[in-house]
Protein backbone atom coordinates (compact mmCIF):
# COMPACT_ATOMS: atom_id res chain seq x y z
CA UNK A 1 0.00 0.00 0.00
CA UNK A 2 2.79 2.32 0.87
CA UNK A 3 4.59 1.52 -2.37
CA UNK A 4 1.55 2.33 -4.55
CA UNK A 5 0.89 5.54 -2.67
CA UNK A 6 4.46 6.70 -3.25
CA UNK A 7 4.26 6.00 -6.99
CA UNK A 8 0.91 7.79 -7.25
CA UNK A 9 2.33 10.89 -5.62
CA UNK A 10 5.37 10.93 -7.88
CA UNK A 11 3.25 10.49 -11.02
CA UNK A 12 1.31 13.70 -10.35
CA UNK A 13 2.74 16.77 -12.14
CA UNK A 14 4.36 19.22 -9.80
CA UNK A 15 3.67 22.87 -10.62
CA UNK A 16 6.99 24.46 -9.80
CA UNK A 17 6.89 28.22 -9.30
CA UNK A 18 8.39 30.38 -12.06
CA UNK A 19 11.44 32.43 -11.24
CA UNK A 20 11.12 36.14 -11.96
CA UNK A 21 14.71 36.70 -13.02
CA UNK A 22 15.04 33.81 -15.53
CA UNK A 23 13.59 34.55 -18.98
CA UNK A 24 11.78 32.06 -21.26
CA UNK A 25 10.60 29.61 -18.59
CA UNK A 26 8.14 26.99 -19.69
CA UNK A 27 4.87 26.53 -17.86
CA UNK A 28 3.82 23.12 -16.51
CA UNK A 29 1.83 20.96 -18.88
CA UNK A 30 -1.84 21.97 -18.83
CA UNK A 31 -1.30 25.11 -16.77
CA UNK A 32 -3.43 28.07 -17.86
CA UNK A 33 -1.67 31.34 -18.75
CA UNK A 34 -1.93 34.07 -16.13
CA UNK A 35 -4.85 36.47 -16.62
CA UNK A 36 -4.02 39.88 -18.11
CA UNK A 37 -3.61 42.63 -15.54
CA UNK A 38 -6.80 44.58 -14.98
CA UNK A 39 -6.61 48.34 -15.61
CA UNK A 40 -5.88 50.18 -12.42
CA UNK A 41 -8.36 52.97 -11.58
CA UNK A 42 -5.52 54.85 -9.92
CA UNK A 43 -3.50 54.83 -13.14
CA UNK A 44 -6.49 56.09 -15.12
CA UNK A 45 -7.07 58.87 -12.63
CA UNK A 46 -3.44 59.92 -12.82
CA UNK A 47 -3.64 60.03 -16.61
CA UNK A 48 -6.60 62.40 -16.49
CA UNK A 49 -4.93 64.53 -13.84
CA UNK A 50 -2.02 65.13 -16.22
CA UNK A 51 -4.17 67.56 -18.18
CA UNK A 52 -4.20 69.88 -15.15
CA UNK A 53 -1.22 71.98 -13.97
CA UNK A 54 0.75 70.88 -10.93
CA UNK A 55 3.47 72.70 -8.98
CA UNK A 56 6.07 70.03 -9.78
CA UNK A 57 5.07 68.89 -13.26
CA UNK A 58 4.18 72.29 -14.77
CA UNK A 59 5.54 74.99 -12.45
CA UNK A 60 5.25 77.83 -14.96
CA UNK A 61 1.60 77.16 -15.80
CA UNK A 62 0.69 76.45 -12.17
CA UNK A 63 2.32 79.62 -10.83
CA UNK A 64 0.93 81.81 -13.62
CA UNK A 65 -2.56 80.39 -13.08
CA UNK A 66 -2.39 81.25 -9.38
CA UNK A 67 -1.53 84.84 -10.30
CA UNK A 68 -4.47 85.02 -12.73
CA UNK A 69 -6.83 83.65 -10.07
CA UNK A 70 -5.60 86.25 -7.57
CA UNK A 71 -5.99 89.19 -9.99
CA UNK A 72 -9.42 87.91 -11.08
CA UNK A 73 -10.57 87.80 -7.46
CA UNK A 74 -9.24 91.33 -7.03
CA UNK A 75 -11.29 92.47 -10.03
CA UNK A 76 -14.36 90.79 -8.59
CA UNK A 77 -14.27 91.97 -4.97
CA UNK A 78 -12.10 95.12 -4.84
CA UNK A 79 -13.43 98.65 -5.07
CA UNK A 80 -14.57 99.30 -8.68
CA UNK A 81 -12.79 102.64 -8.83
CA UNK A 82 -9.53 101.07 -7.70
CA UNK A 83 -9.90 98.24 -10.20
CA UNK A 84 -10.52 100.68 -13.05
CA UNK A 85 -7.47 102.73 -12.11
CA UNK A 86 -5.21 99.67 -11.90
CA UNK A 87 -6.41 98.39 -15.28
CA UNK A 88 -5.80 101.78 -16.89
CA UNK A 89 -2.23 101.79 -15.59
CA UNK A 90 -1.73 98.24 -16.88
CA UNK A 91 -3.04 98.97 -20.37
CA UNK A 92 -0.73 98.49 -23.35
CA UNK A 93 -2.12 101.44 -25.26
CA UNK A 94 0.15 103.64 -27.33
CA UNK A 95 0.51 106.26 -24.58
CA UNK A 96 1.72 103.77 -21.97
CA UNK A 97 3.91 101.89 -24.45
CA UNK A 98 5.67 105.16 -25.20
CA UNK A 99 6.26 105.92 -21.50
CA UNK A 100 6.73 102.62 -19.65
CA UNK A 101 6.77 99.82 -22.25
CA UNK A 102 8.28 97.05 -20.12
CA UNK A 103 6.02 97.74 -17.15
CA UNK A 104 2.78 97.67 -19.09
CA UNK A 105 3.79 94.67 -21.22
CA UNK A 106 4.24 92.68 -18.01
CA UNK A 107 1.29 94.15 -16.11
CA UNK A 108 -1.19 93.72 -18.95
CA UNK A 109 -0.54 89.96 -18.99
CA UNK A 110 -1.61 89.61 -15.35
CA UNK A 111 -5.31 90.16 -16.03
CA UNK A 112 -8.04 88.12 -17.68
CA UNK A 113 -10.83 89.95 -19.47
CA UNK A 114 -13.99 88.76 -17.76
CA UNK A 115 -12.24 87.30 -14.72
CA UNK A 116 -12.70 83.70 -13.61
CA UNK A 117 -15.94 83.36 -15.57
CA UNK A 118 -14.05 83.78 -18.84
CA UNK A 119 -13.38 80.70 -20.97
CA UNK A 120 -9.82 81.95 -21.34
CA UNK A 121 -9.00 80.70 -17.84
CA UNK A 122 -9.87 77.07 -18.58
CA UNK A 123 -8.28 77.22 -22.03
CA UNK A 124 -5.13 78.71 -20.51
CA UNK A 125 -4.85 75.88 -17.97
CA UNK A 126 -5.38 73.09 -20.53
CA UNK A 127 -3.26 74.46 -23.38
CA UNK A 128 -0.26 75.64 -21.39
CA UNK A 129 -0.24 72.48 -19.27
CA UNK A 130 -0.11 70.30 -22.37
CA UNK A 131 2.56 72.50 -23.95
CA UNK A 132 4.73 72.65 -20.83
CA UNK A 133 4.63 68.88 -20.35
CA UNK A 134 5.96 68.48 -23.88
CA UNK A 135 8.60 71.21 -24.18
CA UNK A 136 9.28 72.43 -20.62
CA UNK A 137 8.54 75.59 -18.68
CA UNK A 138 11.15 77.91 -20.18
CA UNK A 139 10.14 77.22 -23.78
CA UNK A 140 6.46 77.52 -22.91
CA UNK A 141 7.10 80.89 -21.28
CA UNK A 142 9.09 81.99 -24.34
CA UNK A 143 6.23 81.10 -26.70
CA UNK A 144 3.70 82.93 -24.53
CA UNK A 145 5.86 86.05 -24.19
CA UNK A 146 6.60 86.04 -27.94
CA UNK A 147 2.93 86.04 -28.84
CA UNK A 148 1.97 88.58 -26.18
CA UNK A 149 4.72 91.11 -26.98
CA UNK A 150 4.89 90.85 -30.77
CA UNK A 151 1.12 90.83 -31.35
CA UNK A 152 0.68 93.77 -28.95
CA UNK A 153 3.33 95.88 -30.67
CA UNK A 154 2.15 94.88 -34.15
CA UNK A 155 -1.36 96.12 -33.40
CA UNK A 156 -0.58 99.21 -31.31
CA UNK A 157 2.23 100.73 -33.38
CA UNK A 158 -0.01 101.21 -36.46
CA UNK A 159 -2.48 103.04 -34.21
CA UNK A 160 0.20 105.50 -33.14
CA UNK A 161 1.29 106.04 -36.74
CA UNK A 162 -2.31 106.61 -37.80
CA UNK A 163 -2.77 109.23 -35.07
CA UNK A 164 0.40 111.02 -36.16
CA UNK A 165 -0.81 110.97 -39.77
CA UNK A 166 -4.18 112.36 -38.71
CA UNK A 167 -6.25 109.33 -39.67
CA UNK A 168 -7.29 108.57 -36.07
CA UNK A 169 -8.18 110.88 -33.17
CA UNK A 170 -5.85 111.31 -30.22
CA UNK A 171 -8.26 109.40 -28.00
CA UNK A 172 -7.06 106.23 -29.77
CA UNK A 173 -3.78 106.59 -27.88
CA UNK A 174 -5.53 105.83 -24.58
CA UNK A 175 -7.68 102.79 -25.34
CA UNK A 176 -7.91 100.09 -22.65
CA UNK A 177 -5.90 97.05 -23.72
CA UNK A 178 -4.97 94.18 -21.41
CA UNK A 179 -5.33 90.40 -21.17
CA UNK A 180 -3.67 87.06 -21.92
CA UNK A 181 -5.35 86.25 -25.23
CA UNK A 182 -2.36 87.02 -27.49
CA UNK A 183 -0.01 84.80 -25.52
CA UNK A 184 -2.67 82.10 -25.29
CA UNK A 185 -3.23 82.08 -29.06
CA UNK A 186 0.50 81.74 -29.65
CA UNK A 187 0.54 78.77 -27.26
CA UNK A 188 -2.38 77.18 -29.13
CA UNK A 189 -0.53 77.55 -32.42
CA UNK A 190 2.64 76.06 -30.94
CA UNK A 191 0.80 73.13 -29.35
CA UNK A 192 -0.86 72.10 -32.60
CA UNK A 193 2.56 71.48 -34.09
CA UNK A 194 3.16 68.75 -31.50
CA UNK A 195 -0.08 66.91 -32.28
CA UNK A 196 -0.68 64.11 -34.76
CA UNK A 197 -2.06 65.18 -38.17
CA UNK A 198 -5.79 64.66 -37.55
CA UNK A 199 -6.01 66.48 -34.18
CA UNK A 200 -3.77 69.20 -35.61
CA UNK A 201 -6.10 69.82 -38.56
CA UNK A 202 -9.18 69.78 -36.34
CA UNK A 203 -7.65 72.19 -33.81
CA UNK A 204 -6.35 74.64 -36.39
CA UNK A 205 -9.59 74.43 -38.36
CA UNK A 206 -11.74 75.16 -35.31
CA UNK A 207 -9.61 78.02 -34.04
CA UNK A 208 -9.19 79.43 -37.54
CA UNK A 209 -12.95 79.44 -38.14
CA UNK A 210 -13.52 81.28 -34.86
CA UNK A 211 -10.88 83.91 -35.69
CA UNK A 212 -12.24 84.33 -39.23
CA UNK A 213 -15.70 84.99 -37.81
CA UNK A 214 -14.25 87.65 -35.48
CA UNK A 215 -12.49 89.31 -38.40
CA UNK A 216 -15.75 89.46 -40.33
CA UNK A 217 -17.56 91.07 -37.41
CA UNK A 218 -14.55 93.29 -36.53
CA UNK A 219 -16.07 94.37 -33.22
CA UNK A 220 -12.60 95.07 -31.77
CA UNK A 221 -10.20 95.57 -34.71
CA UNK A 222 -6.93 95.45 -32.76
CA UNK A 223 -7.87 92.28 -30.89
CA UNK A 224 -9.44 90.66 -33.95
CA UNK A 225 -6.25 91.16 -35.97
CA UNK A 226 -3.91 90.38 -33.09
CA UNK A 227 -5.33 86.90 -32.46
CA UNK A 228 -4.54 85.39 -35.89
CA UNK A 229 -1.13 87.06 -35.84
CA UNK A 230 -0.35 85.47 -32.46
CA UNK A 231 -1.59 82.10 -33.73
CA UNK A 232 0.76 82.33 -36.73
CA UNK A 233 3.64 83.20 -34.41
CA UNK A 234 3.02 79.96 -32.53
CA UNK A 235 2.85 78.01 -35.80
CA UNK A 236 6.17 79.57 -36.83
CA UNK A 237 7.75 77.96 -33.74
CA UNK A 238 6.92 74.41 -34.92
CA UNK A 239 10.42 73.40 -36.16
CA UNK A 240 12.15 74.35 -32.90
CA UNK A 241 9.43 73.04 -30.60
CA UNK A 242 9.09 69.70 -32.40
CA UNK A 243 12.79 69.09 -31.91
CA UNK A 244 12.54 70.09 -28.26
CA UNK A 245 9.43 67.96 -27.75
CA UNK A 246 11.09 64.89 -29.28
CA UNK A 247 14.16 65.22 -27.05
CA UNK A 248 12.04 65.89 -23.97
CA UNK A 249 9.84 62.89 -24.67
CA UNK A 250 12.84 60.62 -25.14
CA UNK A 251 14.39 61.73 -21.86
CA UNK A 252 11.09 61.25 -20.05
CA UNK A 253 10.87 57.68 -21.37
CA UNK A 254 14.46 56.93 -20.37
CA UNK A 255 15.80 56.76 -23.93
CA UNK A 256 19.32 58.05 -24.37
CA UNK A 257 19.72 60.65 -27.14
CA UNK A 258 21.45 59.45 -30.30
CA UNK A 259 25.09 60.53 -30.45
CA UNK A 260 26.51 61.81 -33.73
CA UNK A 261 28.61 59.48 -35.82
CA UNK A 262 32.31 59.51 -35.08
CA UNK A 263 31.93 60.56 -31.47
CA UNK A 264 34.49 59.40 -28.95
CA UNK A 265 32.07 57.30 -26.94
CA UNK A 266 30.22 54.42 -28.53
CA UNK A 267 26.53 54.68 -29.31
CA UNK A 268 24.02 52.46 -27.53
CA UNK A 269 24.08 49.02 -29.09
CA UNK A 270 27.62 49.38 -30.48
CA UNK A 271 30.83 47.71 -29.29
CA UNK A 272 32.28 48.67 -25.95
CA UNK A 273 35.89 49.60 -25.27
CA UNK A 274 36.89 45.97 -25.36
CA UNK A 275 35.45 45.54 -28.87
CA UNK A 276 32.47 43.50 -27.62
CA UNK A 277 28.85 44.12 -28.40
CA UNK A 278 26.23 44.04 -25.63
CA UNK A 279 25.41 40.43 -24.73
CA UNK A 280 28.73 39.08 -26.05
CA UNK A 281 30.71 37.15 -23.49
CA UNK A 282 34.23 38.23 -22.60
CA UNK A 283 37.09 36.15 -23.90
CA UNK A 284 37.45 32.91 -21.96
CA UNK A 285 33.96 32.95 -20.44
CA UNK A 286 31.61 29.99 -20.57
CA UNK A 287 28.92 31.56 -22.75
CA UNK A 288 27.03 34.71 -23.69
CA UNK A 289 26.24 37.24 -21.02
CA UNK A 290 22.64 37.14 -19.84
CA UNK A 291 20.66 39.94 -18.29
CA UNK A 292 18.91 38.47 -15.25
CA UNK A 293 17.44 41.68 -13.89
CA UNK A 294 13.71 41.59 -13.16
Amino acid sequence: MHHRTDRAVRSEPVAAPLLDAIPRQGRPHGAAPPPPPSPSPVRGTRRWLRVLPTPTGTPFTFGYLLVLVATSLFMEYADPGTVAAVLRESSTDVAHLGETPLLVLVASALWVVGGLSSSYVLLFALVLTALERRIGGWRTAAVFVLGHVVATLATEIPVGLSVVAGHLPESSLHRLDYGISFGLMASVGALTGLLTPLPRVLALGGVGAMLARDLLELSDPLTNWGHPLALLLGVACWPLLRRAGAVGGAVARGIAPVRPAGSARSAPGGPDRGGRTPGEAPAGSAGPARDTRA
